[in-house]
């Protein structure tokens, strides 16, 4: 029998539940039974099934169905689902898998998640440890919740379970380019990436493999997502994460920055000095793009501390570069003992590409020599100073 409004658990939090569901003929019919002994609120987007699986829906006329007329991939179903619910005015919506694997019952751990702790994107947290689960999804849950972390910078127990509460709002307003299960690490990443909330919760797991079909390929689908890594690790690298320090900064202030971070942090004067050396080599340097990523990763590589060290290669901002450049030709010049020349004023693209190139060693040489003695005579000044600070304050607490 359906629920009755006022028992209906996805009721204080305005959500629905999605079934995307691809030849589950098996579990769909005790999946179903067990959402409608708990809510109304159920959409199910049939992803082109060969089974009986049309048949099995057709029992359940008061639940709202979506047809696709062949199989598209599970990201594509459960962007069809947020869709329908979205234009239903749905706030949430809950995603549980056809398999039989998750519990209806479970639904209760998200709303009340959601009641105490404010909106978020949830995903149920599985006992991954237990006899029952494969190996192989132990280990590809372990792949991606390491992928997700580098990605986001935030640990998770379980990244790939199907049971989960998503945001609508949230996941209309991101632009998504996977269709199949690829598509469930996107999501995560990148309303992660916005500064959504992304946690879990707990969720008790059933896998029997008498009637439990995977549909997942391998090789096929192991290779997407190997290639949807790599292009979200690539963001990450060279925007999200200068744009999450640029942000810190800017929030903070220079002289925030100044006091507590170049003068109030616990790192000895010798390794803020080297992190003051590091920031100006690298925002001298000629890596004209690639600045950023190369001052967070050397100062990960040799655990210097990466807030001094992005802050000091920002030396390179707009108003610095052409004198950069200009020092760089110079000190070129002077080293090669060739003559200091400046780029046209009124030159075309022809122009200004030969001068580059005619000028390209001269530049290099100069701009990293300059590079380095600036970062010398830098990060000693920072030492000599961060050093008779220190001195004065006396010796930090044991």
């Amino acid at each position: 029998m359906p629920v009755n409004s006022h028992t209906d658990v996805l009721q204080p939090i305005a959500a629905c539940v999605i079934v995307p569901t691809y030849n589950n003929d098996a579990t769909l019919g005790r999946v179903l039974d067990g959402l409608r002994s708990l809510t109304a609120h159920i959409i199910v987007v049939n992803d082109g099934s060969t089974d009986a699986t049309a048949g099995i829906l057709a029992r359940y006329p008061e639940i709202r169905t979506i047809h696709l007329p062949q199989n598209s991939g599970k990201g594509f179903a459960l962007q069809t689902g947020f869709a329908e619910a979205s234009m239903a005015g749905y706030r949430y919506a809950v995603t549980i898998d056809s398999d039989g694997q998750h519990y209806p019952e479970d639904l209760s751990v998200f709303v009340d998640d959601i009641l105490a702790n404010g909106e978020a994107l949830l995903i149920g947290a599985r006992d991954m440890g237990q006899a029952s689960v494969p190996g192989k999804s132990s280990f590809g849950n372990r792949f991606s919740n390491f992928w997700f972390w580098f990605e986001t910078g935030i640990r998770l127990h379980d990244t790939q379970c199907g049971y989960r509460l998503y945001p609508l709002a949230v996941v209309e307003s991101i632009r998504f380019y996977t269709r199949k299960f690829e598509f469930e690490i996107e999501v995560i990443v990148k309303a992660a990436w916005r500064d959504v909330p992304v946690r879990n919760v707990p969720v008790r797991v059933l896998y029997d493999p008498a009637e439990r079909v995977s549909h997942f390929r391998p090789f096929h689908d192991f290779a997407r997502i190997s290639v949807l890594n790599t292009w979200l690790v690539l963001v990450s690298l060279f925007y999200i994460r200068p744009r999450n320090h640029f942000r810190s900064l800017k929030k903070k202030g220079i002289k925030r920055f100044f006091f507590e971070d170049l003068l109030q942090s616990t790192d000895p004067p010798s390794r803020k000095a080297l992190s003051v050396s590091l920031g100006i080599l690298v925002g001298m340097s000629p890596l004209w793009g690639l600045h950023t990523v190369t001052v967070l990763s050397l100062a990960y590589l040799f655990r210097l501390n990466k807030v001094i060290a992005f802050a000091c290669s920002n030396v390179s901002i707009p108003p610095m570069i052409p004198l950069i450049i200009y020092g760089g030709l110079s000190v070129g010049a002077f080293l090669l003992d060739t003559p200091l020349t400046l780029p046209p004023r009124d030159g075309d693209a022809i122009a200004y590409w030969s001068y580059a190139k005619s000028h390209l060693v001269q530049y290099a040489v100069g701009s990293l020599v300059l590079a380095l003695v600036s970062a010398a005579l830098l990060g000693m000044l920072a030492y000599v100073i961060l050093s008779w600070r220190q001195a004065r304050k006396g010796p930090p607490p044991r």
